[in-house]
């Protein structure tokens, strides 16, 4: 079902898919990512004068726009195809009290926005972005604070605190974004203090889970028994993991065994276990498969259809980045299910950081970029024999 390029690509252009192409077929070479990375960060600190490149290529391929508002011409193409937007602020957060209070006030916009336009269906935000990580770090822990430690943590979980609340109030679902291991437990922690209290009449509060972790399908098990116990919807979303690397380099620094599972296979069966699971049990959840993996996606839309549940169920998601994937996105979205993209935002400078993840993520993500190319290709050769038909 993922193989109509036709219908993958209506919403690009000949230039589109032009700029995509060259953009793939670079990104598929790990050492000209690596030069050009470095390239991109020493310009940037050197304040060369290549932002028009960067927002030419890279950051038209993945980003919506540098505010809110500049990302309405994304939101409208993504809409006319029945697929929904998250605006994601994509900015690096901060450990000061300052850049804290900017990104909830940030956070909060995107939630207005979503209560006034049904083409956004959730709000996203990280939890690192809105205090200190050193702090949370210390926490998840365990260790001892000190008072004013105690308080400044307890302002972190407000900011949190805050943002749920309001997203509540507004009637707009919110992803919270999964991080890294050594400050994923008090995340957790927190989220299940917030779902409890938000979630009894529908899913608002959605935690990530990332199931290329050893701990998370029995970490599943006992949200459902939470979920059950406290008279709650668990709102969910899977993904495979974003910090692999990270996780694999510390454990081995810190002599400690992965938390992440040893190959790509044990990831997707746990993924799709998950998934299966949480259909099972589909009373107590809400789920969205944020997935790039057409089989992972696949499994969800025929467990959907062997039940004979509508494609446009409201407790059941499909997600992909903007830029990527969008064989996937746009053929579900055109068979009616679910369907939203993740659109981040914010000033060039300041979403490097995530652009360069994006570029390093496709690199490293065995066969993804080598499939987009293929069917950017295929769609390039079905429109030029159309023309000369």
């Amino acid at each position: 079902m993922f193989n109509n390029t036709e219908i993958a690509f209506q919403g690009k252009s000949n230039n589109d898919l032009k700029r995509a192409y060259w953009l793939f077929r670079i990104i598929s070479s790990k050492n000209a990512v690596r030069i050009g990375n470095f390239f991109l960060v020493i310009s940037l600190k050197l304040r060369l004068p290549i932002k028009w490149l960067i927002k030419a290529t890279v950051f038209k391929q993945f980003c919506g726009g540098e505010s809110i508002n500049k990302c309405d011409k994304t939101i409208e193409t993504l809409t006319k195809f029945n697929i929904g937007t998250i605006l994601d602020y994509s900015v690096e957060g901060k450990s000061d009290g300052s850049s804290s209070e900017n990104a909830v006030n940030e956070i909060k916009k995107t939630i207005t926005r979503a209560s006034k336009d049904k083409a956004i269906p959730f709000a996203v935000f990280k939890a690192s972005g809105l205090g200190s990580l050193e702090l949370l770090e210390k926490a998840n822990q365990g260790d001892s604070l000190k008072q004013q430690e105690k308080i400044n943590l307890q302002e972190f979980y407000n900011r949190i605190h805050d943002i749920c609340e309001f997203a509540f109030h507004n009637d707009v679902c919110i992803f919270i974004d999964a991080e890294e291991t050594w400050i994923q437990d008090k995340i957790d922690d927190w989220t299940l203090e917030l779902i409890k209290k938000f979630n009894k009449e529908k899913a608002i509060v959605f935690n990530t889970l990332q199931m290329y972790r050893t701990d998370r399908l029995e970490y599943l098990y006992k949200m459902h028994q939470f979920a059950r116990n406290n008279e709650v919807i668990y709102g969910i979303k899977l993904v495979r993991g974003a910090y692999m690397e990270k996780e694999r380099e510390r454990a081995l620094l810190l002599n400690h065994p992965s938390p992440i599972h040893k190959n790509k296979q044990d990831t997707d069966d746990d993924f799709n276990t998950a998934i299966k699971y949480i259909f099972e049990n589909n009373k107590s959840f809400s789920l969205c498969v944020g997935s790039h993996n057409e089989n992972s996606n696949q499994i969800l839309v025929d467990l959907m259809e062997k039940e004979k549940i509508k494609a446009s169920d409201s407790s059941f998601y499909f997600s992909q980045l903007l830029g990527m994937s969008d064989h996937i996105s746009y053929n579900l979205a055109h068979l009616g299910y679910n369907v939203s993209k993740y659109v981040p935002y914010g000033p060039i400078n300041k979403v490097m950081p995530y652009l360069l993840r994006r570029v390093e993520e496709n690199t490293s993500v065995s066969g993804q970029t080598g499939r987009e190319l293929a069917l950017i290709t295929e769609e390039k050769k079905r429109r030029r024999e159309l023309k000369q038909a």
